[in-house]
């Protein structure tokens, strides 16, 4: 009984003390990185020294660790993808690839990773890559601390910097994306986390995913994106203490969340955005201790929403805090802090005495006939707002928080 218990201690040793170092280099043991992949075997780690290598697709197919050591270039010559990943349980780290080949056909990329689990890419610079980092069916798998740039100005020419399909329990920590069409896009991912990543000036979207639920997004900067992060089809969403700021454009917005439920956003910042937060179709959502600052519209929220908690946010010079298309609110306002709050607090315990109705007179007549706009700050556009405030009669009556702030949250 003891000695079968000592030989299945030992097993895991005996492996690691069987694995090699193979080097790559001019003056090293193989010439050519192809060569070394060939001959290593599972636990093994190959160290590629200094140099630019052009040696079309290279695949991983056995449990390595594979280094790149400064000044060590995989280039793709805008042909290939530079480094097709398939078996688990490898790392990458160190490289710098660029130039992968470009198509719409099979996707290519610098880091493309089938179907494989345990796989750890961190500290890795990717430039000039149609995609970035690729992860398809993958299983526990961590994205860290890579630089992934790119230079693309239209959506159709350019992939996503860190692209994940299918996949399961993903961690994206501490990335920074630029110049891709979407800086993060998950689609049908689960139980994953982006934390500490920096997408800004995409083509499209700085974060966009679909049909992925249960995954948490903390502590994000989404800046300068096209259309800013957009977040459809999923439940089970968590956004904590990220940044959103000027997501500037017809289209653009802090965040989009269209057919989304059951979902927490908190903590967040949205800072000179079109529309800080665009919601259609969004359900039981949980929208609490945030900050609006200088965005166009705070807070867009379509009649398809219902049963969402806005409650304990703070507002700050926005152009319009909130608007709608509908005229039926079934959504909560509660403990806010508005700037355009007139009110007073007699009795001195933090709550204004009187209801603030957040949605303007020339916001609703605006959602229904945009070219209003033009005659925004003008002095008819006052007159009607302190006219409604007095009468209202076009505002739903039931778009209002009872118990406004009269003080700003310290968020």
């Amino acid at each position: 009984m003891k000695l079968g218990i000592l030989v299945l201690l030992l097993i895991p040793f005996g492996v690691r003390l069987n694995a090699i170092t193979l080097t790559v280099g001019t003056d090293a043991q193989y010439k050519s990185i192809k060569s070394a992949l060939q001959a290593c075997n599972d636990n093994d780690t190959v160290v590629v020294g200094e140099g630019i290598y052009k040696e079309g697709n290279l695949i991983i197919s056995k449990k390595i660790v594979f280094i790149g050591q400064p000044g060590a270039i995989l280039d793709g010559e805008s042909q290939y993808e530079i480094l097709s990943i398939k078996s688990s349980n490898v790392v990458v780290k160190g490289f710098k690839l660029q130039n992968s080949g470009f198509s719409t056909l099979n996707d290519p990329g610098a880091i493309k990773v089938y179907d494989a689990h345990n796989v750890v890419v961190e500290n890795n610079i990717l430039e000039n890559n149609f995609f970035g980092i690729y992860i398809q069916y993958g299983q526990n798998c961590v994205i860290k601390n890579n630089q992934i740039h790119s230079t693309g100005t239209e959506e159709q020419k350019i992939g996503n910097g860190i692209h994940c399909w299918k996949s399961d329990s993903l961690l994206i920590i501490g990335n920074e994306v630029s110049g891709h069409r979407d800086g993060i896009y998950f689609e049908f991912v689960s139980n994953s986390l982006v934390w500490r990543n920096k997408s800004k000036h995409n083509v499209r979207y700085g974060l966009h995913f679909m049909f992925s639920n249960s995954d948490s997004y903390i502590a994000n900067q989404f800046i300068a994106n096209g259309a800013g992060v957009a977040v459809m089809f999923s439940k089970g969403v968590r956004m904590y203490n990220n940044y959103f700021k000027e997501n500037w454009g017809e289209a653009a917005y802090g965040i989009l969340l269209k057919e989304i439920s059951d979902s927490e956003i908190l903590a967040n910042t949205f800072d000179q955005n079109t529309a800080a937060l665009y919601l259609e179709g969004a359900s039981r959502m949980i929208i609490e201790k945030n900050s609006f600052v200088k965005n166009g519209w705070a807070l867009k929220m379509q009649a398809s929403c219902i049963d969402n908690k806005v409650s304990l946010n703070n507002f700050f010079s926005n152009t319009f805090d909130v608007s709608t298309n509908g005229t039926v609110v079934l959504n909560s306002f509660d403990q806010n802090y508005w700037d355009k709050y007139e009110g007073y607090d007699l009795n001195k315990d933090g709550v204004g005495d009187i209801p603030f109705h957040p949605l303007s007179l020339f916001c609703v007549l605006s959602e229904r006939n945009p070219t209003m706009m033009f005659i925004f700050r003008s002095f008819i556009v006052d007159l009607l707002d302190k006219s409604e405030k007095l009468l209202p009669s076009i505002t739903p009556m039931n778009f209002v928080d009872e118990k406004p702030m009269m003080k700003s949250y310290s968020l």
